[in-house]
């Protein structure tokens, strides 16, 4: 068992709660909760339209701009 933590301890064990408090723990996460969806679902079309450019693109002989 621990050796108890005396009148110094119990301060700053006091002190610290409010670290593991639940609301501080994943901020970030918590702030932004469609981000992680977003950018996954942002890279899929990126990778799409590129993919959809590469083979369905008209090439530069093909162009009908005089």
């Amino acid at each position: 068992m621990a050796k108890p933590l005396g009148p110094t301890g119990e301060f700053f064990k006091r002190r610290d709660e409010w670290r593991k408090h639940p609301m501080l723990g994943n901020q970030l996460r918590h702030a932004t909760p469609g981000l992680g969806i977003g950018l996954v679902a942002f890279g899929i079309y990126l990778i799409g339209e590129a993919a959809y450019n590469k083979f369905y693109a008209p090439s530069s002989s093909d162009s009908h701009s005089h």
